[in-house]
């Protein structure tokens, strides 16, 4: 197996709100190992979220947190902007509509990496070029609004990985696009983190879109890690009835398997 990035250990985290202390996520186990893309799947208010969230350092405050998030790749909590990079749902919302594209992703350059603002600039162009957003040297001069929702979280990503970060995290980053983009993004972040030598955690309603890029699956359903493995091997036997139901709402006559089916 390879070397662990982060070890999650009997993680629960509960909100406050009012009477209601259900926990949002509760006495999760998970390793994420190092250089592995993992998707983490469930349906709303499963947890997944939650979970980025946890990882991220993003919480409210007044969230009582218990169990250990242990980081034995990085040797301390991980730094936002530096060591992960995490890209949300809406791009409208993560981005600034008063700045430039160029100035947003250059900030994370050269803050985290010591840049100066023509070096950081570069890097910018260069990054929307790795993305493959048209015209760069244009798009550097937009303002989000002016970009459609594909080309805005096409940005996110440029921003997200502005500093190199070691882990990047996909907070259904293409629930919100249309099918054919959906494809596109998930072919640009498969592509950049193999290019770069990252951590992937792609959090996701969808377990068919995961499984096409994704090593490893772990299932949440109420605030609990349902099961977690080997791609291949939680689709073609998974544990968990919920599981299994998952896969069998993908598939119907017009639809093939998510694999093919073993021979008897």
């Amino acid at each position: 197996m390879s070397d662990i990035f982060c070890s999650l250990q009997q993680l629960s985290v509960t909100y406050r709100r009012g009477r209601n202390n259900a926990a949002a996520l509760d006495r999760v186990d998970l390793y994420i190992a190092t250089g592995e893309r993992l998707a983490i799947i469930g349906e709303s208010g499963s947890g997944k979220s939650t979970l980025a969230r946890a990882l991220a350092g993003l919480l409210p405050d007044g969230t009582k947190v218990t169990g250990e998030m242990l980081w034995p790749a990085l040797g301390h909590p991980p730094r936002p902007g530096r060591d992960f990079g995490i890209v949300f749902q809406d791009p409208g919302t993560s981005l600034n509509p008063v700045l430039t594209v160029g100035e947003q992703i250059a900030e994370g350059a050269r803050r985290h990496l010591g840049l100066s603002w023509k070096q950081a600039s570069i890097r910018a162009e260069e990054l929307l070029g790795r993305v493959r957003m048209p015209q760069p040297d244009k798009a550097m001069r937009a303002f989000p609004h002016q970009l459609s929702g594909g080309q805005r979280q096409r940005v996110a990503i440029a921003a997200a990985i502005a500093a190199r970060p070691a882990l990047l995290i996909a907070d259904e980053a293409t629930s919100a696009l249309d099918v054919v983009v959906q494809a596109e993004i998930v072919r640009l972040l498969d592509g950049l983190v193999r290019e770069d030598g990252m951590t992937l955690l792609f959090i996701t309603h969808d377990i068919a879109l995961a499984s096409g890029f994704v090593d490893r699956i772990a299932v949440f359903r109420d605030a609990r890690l349902v099961e977690a493995g080997p791609v291949r091997s939680v689709l073609s036997a998974p544990v968990s009835n919920y599981t299994a139901a998952l896969i069998a709402s993908h598939r119907d006559l017009a639809t093939p398997p998510l694999i093919e089916e073993l021979a008897p």
